[in-house]
């Protein structure tokens, strides 16, 4: 019996003023974790930073908003969804608000790991949003509210004005008080989630935490994890290093190459919605496996050196375009799979699952531009991030492939929640 069949009648409007409320609220702590991408420049120029430390610099909040998904999706499923994301908005909002006044580098890491904070959002606002739906819903709600993803082209766009026209303290401060003002208003437009208000009517005492952590024993959460370290930190990490790719690789100005970068992150984002929607009607299982058989397809295109590097299969500018778009249009469609996953196979326990999935996904975000890095500096191929990439989307193929033939043969896939995955 679902959590929804459990608990007393929800009012009409309810799951869905949860939702956009948790969407937007996403979309506000998105432009948020995101906002060293263009402040960061600015304040490299002020300190003199070198590259590697500028790198830490930007790579501070979604390090640490990666690690702390599994804690708060933890506190979701104990104090409730409405509480913790709301305190986590105020918190991030408050280190936002005080990386204004930090003068050395030392002191913005350590605002850096606060404004982290608002990237953990999303393992709270999954296991609070989820109980709002049954099972046949849940790919299509959980997929919209990732599309506040989007959150990352609001700065993008948006950030580099207000820094011209104040300075990028002015961007800390505005973006700071907008995430302050999203948790109050939040926090009086929304419910308890059904979940937590089921436990509380009878009185249910809270999971230990080895109870809590019992499902990360199963090597089938790691396998989810592996998925969502491609379609979600791949994307992240090629949103990143676009710009230097096309600059790089074929001669783009700098302005073209962003303007690039921001068109293959807005509809990768928007498209989650469009992979819930399809997780829910055709299964995420088949959604995977669509995934990943184009992904690895455009992945080995991409590994191809680019035209007028003296190779006959070298790709021009126009295909690369074409064929990273849908590479990333495929990965937003993996991204609201992969959590579609999650309530159907670990119902009571969505908080830790759906944490330590968004947190190897974030970290793939962190990651995944180093070693495209690294690969540059040891092979010198500009390609060889795409042949990185191609590798884990066949791992994981082929896992989840043995994983589904197991489960066939045990006759677990005739089970209502197999069957929908």
């Amino acid at each position: 019996m679902s959590v929804l069949e459990k608990t007393q009648p929800m009012s009409a409007g309810e799951p869905a003023k949860a939702l956009w409320m948790s969407t937007i609220a996403f979309t506000v702590c998105f432009a948020v974790w995101t906002i060293f991408a263009i402040i960061g420049i600015r304040i490299k120029q002020d300190l003199g930073l070198n590259e590697a430390q500028f790198g830490l610099l930007v790579g501070t909040p979604i390090l640490t908003g990666s690690l702390i998904r599994i804690l708060l999706g933890v506190w979701t499923s104990r104090y409730g969804g409405r509480l913790v994301y709301t305190l986590t908005m105020l918190a991030a909002a408050l280190a936002t608000f005080l990386l204004s006044y930090a003068q050395t580098y030392t002191q913005m890491l350590i605002a850096g790991l606060g404004v982290g904070l608002a990237g953990g959002s999303f393992a709270v606002g999954v296991a609070y949003v989820s109980p709002f739906f049954p099972a046949e819903k849940q790919g299509t709600a959980l997929g919209i509210f990732g599309a506040g993803n989007v959150g990352a082209a609001v700065t993008k766009f948006a950030a580099p004005f207000v820094l011209i026209a104040w300075g990028w303290q002015a961007v800390a401060q505005i973006w700071a008080v907008g995430l302050a003002l999203m948790a109050i208003v939040f926090w009086f437009t929304t419910t308890d989630d059904p979940a937590f208000r089921l436990r509380r009517e009878h009185g249910v005492v809270s999971k230990s935490l080895l109870q809590e952590f019992a499902p990360l024993k199963n090597a089938q959460v790691w396998r989810f994890s592996l998925y969502y370290f491609f379609a979600f930190g791949g994307f992240v990490a090629l949103s990143l290093w676009l710009p230097r790719y096309l600059v790089g690789v074929y001669g783009f100005n700098l302005g073209v190459a962003g303007i690039i970068a921001a068109a293959y992150s807005i509809p990768g984002s928007i498209f989650r919605a469009f992979g819930g929607v399809l997780s829910d009607r055709k299964g995420a299982r088949s959604v995977m496996y669509a995934m990943f058989a184009v992904s690895a397809v455009a992945t080995l295109i991409l590994s191809l050196p680019a035209a007028g590097t003296g190779s006959a299969l070298g790709i021009t500018p126009g295909v690369f375009i074409v064929v990273i778009f849908v590479l990333g249009f495929m990965m937003s469609l993996g991204k609201a799979a992969v959590y579609k996953h999650i309530p159907a196979y670990y119902p009571e326990s969505v908080g830790a699952v759906g944490g330590i999935v968004g947190m190897m996904g974030g970290l793939g975000g962190f990651i995944l531009p180093i070693a495209f890095g690294v690969l540059k500096d040891m092979t010198g191929l500009w390609s060889s991030c795409f042949v990185l990439l191609f590798l884990i989307v066949a791992i994981s193929l082929v896992w989840m492939h043995l994983s589904v033939k197991q489960l066939d043969r045990q006759g677990l896939s005739a089970q209502p929640v197999a069957a929908a995955t």
